[in-house]
């Protein structure tokens, strides 16, 4: 996934997931949620209550909104 995309859709503070490359869903209900590193590679995501999930941002094959999705270049 290229990392510009994703953090554009961070600043717009929408609700988005992630989808992985095994086909998981990671949900970010609102920008405050992710974290992404300097670097660009890796995201982590407050899921559920105190629950986090460190992604590889390489491995995030679509970044879907509320009824569409942008696929990885």
């Amino acid at each position: 996934m290229q990392t510009e995309a994703l953090q554009e859709l961070v600043k717009s503070r929408r609700p988005f997931s992630l989808r992985l490359t095994d086909g998981t869903l990671v949900p970010v209900p609102h920008s405050e949620f992710i974290w992404i590193t300097q670097d660009g590679k890796t995201a982590i995501v407050n899921s559920e209550g105190s629950r986090i999930n460190i992604l590889d941002v390489g491995l995030v094959t679509a970044l879907e909104t509320g009824g569409s999705t942008a696929e990885k270049k």
